[in-house]
């Protein structure tokens, strides 16, 4: 098969002789949505023992013990519907109605008081520490300690079970907890949709990712932050804007980072209070059940559960590299805390998606060459390393286990080179790996100034000829260059020829090789037209985004399936962008 390439069982019809079977029965009202409430973080982690009873917890201050922090979410005002994801609705077993209920609106635009039983009247924020590449920090604390670092504004308000399947709903922009670091605790209506259509980009692609909700916004209350006056080619934002506020729900099996164990891990090390080890070892566990019990047997020691653990998350994150640059996504700002320990995309801030194709593509101003799309494997790996330093806590004085578990440490540079070499071989429809042919293209990729996601759907249609992969290229090329191009395209054609059946490799790879994706200077209008109340931009890139890969009508193909416009290129918002959010 191959590489990539999707198996696909017919599933059998109706029998004949029987009645159709009926199919699941919808949530449509808020309170048979409120009975699906079942919250496992609160029943088997401990809260901050210096918490408030009633989750009125919105002031900077050190937490130092505990897993999460009772907090109520602060509600904005006259919030009004924006968008909500019918997939995900639809995944979950609720009718799209439920979208527009009034206490389902109240509830996601941070009114809990809502809420009502089995439902909890509060939410929950939590702690985390930081790492970049594997130093340790705690400037970002205001406090000098890494006890004030956590969800500043993110607050999880409903853990559930639908369908056979545990989901967590958190608020992002839901107002202070006691991480907020002197912040609004808000954010804005850009970030919010950016984050709201990224979620379901990237579910579509097939990126293991957190997923989208529901969006909501008020016109009522705007908050002020750094971003680009119009046309401004800054590099740091140069005015001020007020903006919508707007709370984006995110969706996810649990949102428990490597950043929350490395904290437990660091307390546990210097002794901060006598449960510090016990409170990493009970994460570790809640992480187990939340993310990795399908594949982790319960009755296995915990050291060998432990050791199951590093080795499956060695191969999700690995995995989700791979699939982050077989798409062109650069996350920005890999740190320990933006690292989900169920393996998949978790935070959508610092984001971008390659256009020009460029190795050192990095869209953040803030982030800087060590986060460039090129190296998100080596941020990944320092994350990882500190995965396994947290949980090598847990395995001291079982030598068998260490070693084993030091064995999968050491075995990661090659998880990932093999994850990476896959997913190469299958964007250009091989049965192995090139190194050579790959390296040669990515060389001639970037001396073309081509853009990344219409070169390889172009290569996809497995060319004879040069000229319709000149389409994708934002410079003309030289004589020269078109020598070089022909042959390696030579080369790449008698590989394939070799690989099987040419249609069969040109579907495979068009599964691979999206027809759309991002493009900032499309996204912009979609959130600059709901800050005015019109939100029909946002649902055309939804109805886009939920068909990557297929061809569409021929309008949407002339405005989505195109090069960058040479006006954007350079300008400040567009083409980079600071995290003011």
């Amino acid at each position: 098969m191959i590489p990539g390439a999707k198996m696909i069982i017919s599933a059998p019809g109706p029998c004949p002789g029987r009645s159709k079977p009926e199919g699941p029965v919808l949530t449509t009202t808020f309170a048979e949505f409120a009975q699906r409430a079942d919250y496992s973080l609160l029943d088997s982690l401990h809260a901050d023992p210096q918490a408030t009873g009633d989750g009125h917890d919105h002031q900077p201050r050190q937490v130092f013990s505990g897993h999460y922090v009772p907090v109520t979410p602060t509600a904005i005002p006259a919030a009004e519907y924006v968008a909500h994801s019918s997939t995900l609705f639809n995944e979950l077993g609720l009718g799209d109605e439920l979208a527009h209920d009034d206490k389902f609106r109240r509830l996601f635009s941070g009114d809990i008081s809502v809420a009502r039983e089995p439902m909890r009247p509060f939410g929950w924020a939590t702690g985390y520490a930081l790492s970049i590449y594997g130093t340790e920090y705690i400037q970002q604390c205001p406090f000098g300690t890494g006890n004030g670092y956590g969800d500043g504004r993110a607050i999880s308000v409903f853990e559930g079970v639908f369908n056979g399947s545990r989901w967590e709903m958190q608020l992002k922009g839901g107002g202070p907890t006691p991480y907020c670091r002197g912040a609004d605790g808000r954010a804005v209506l850009r970030s919010s949709v950016r984050e709201f259509l990224a979620q379901e980009l990237m579910h579509a692609l097939g990126v293991p990712t957190s997923r989208s909700l529901t969006l909501f916004m008020s016109r009522s209350e705007t908050v002020r932050r750094p971003w680009y006056s119009p046309n401004s080619r800054s590099i740091d934002p140069d005015i001020l804007v007020d903006n919508p506020a707007a709370i984006t729900t995110r969706v996810a099996p649990s949102f428990l980072r490597v950043g929350q164990l490395e904290l437990f891990a660091r307390r546990a090390r210097s002794q901060a209070h006598p449960g510090a080890l016990n409170e990493l070892q009970m994460i570790v566990q809640h992480l187990i059940e939340r993310n990795y019990r399908q594949e982790i047997d319960p009755s296995l020691d915990f050291s060998d559960q432990v050791v199951e653990l590093a080795r499956l998350f060695r191969g999700r994150l690995t995995a989700l590299v791979a699939h982050w640059m077989r798409v062109g996504y650069c996350q920005g700002n890999f740190n320990s805390d933006n690292c989900a320990a169920g393996g998949f995309t978790l935070d959508y801030g610092p984001f971008g998606f390659c256009e020009l194709f460029d190795p050192r593509f990095q869209p953040w101003t803030g982030g800087g060459e060590h986060f460039c799309f090129i190296n998100q494997p080596l941020a990944a790996e320092a994350n990882y390393q500190m995965f396994w330093a947290a949980i090598r806590l847990l395995l001291e004085g079982n030598s068998e286990a260490l070693a084993r578990l030091d064995q999968i440490r050491d075995g990661f540079a090659e998880a990932m080179q093999q994850e990476l070499e896959a997913m190469w071989a299958s964007k250009l429809g091989l049965g192995s790996y090139d190194g050579e042919l790959v390296n040669e293209l990515l060389r001639l990729m970037l001396l073309s100034k081509a853009d990344y996601t219409i070169f390889f759907r172009k290569l996809s249609e497995l060319p004879e000829q040069l000229s319709s992969l000149k389409e994708s290229f934002y410079l003309p090329s030289s004589g020269q260059l078109d020598g070089q191009w022909t042959q390696w395209l030579q080369r790449w054609r008698e590989r394939i020829t070799a690989c099987g059946d040419p249609r069969v490799i040109s579907e495979a790879m068009k599964r691979i090789n999206p027809k759309f994706t991002w493009r900032e200077w499309l996204i912009a209008p979609a959130y600059e037209k709901a800050a005015q109340g019109d939100p029909s931009l946002i649902k055309e890139l939804q109805a886009v985004f939920s068909n990557p890969y297929d061809g569409q009508s021929a309008e949407v193909e002339a405005s989505y399936d195109r090069l960058k416009p040479k006006e954007f290129f350079n300008a400040g918002g567009v083409s980079h962008y600071s995290c003011s959010s």
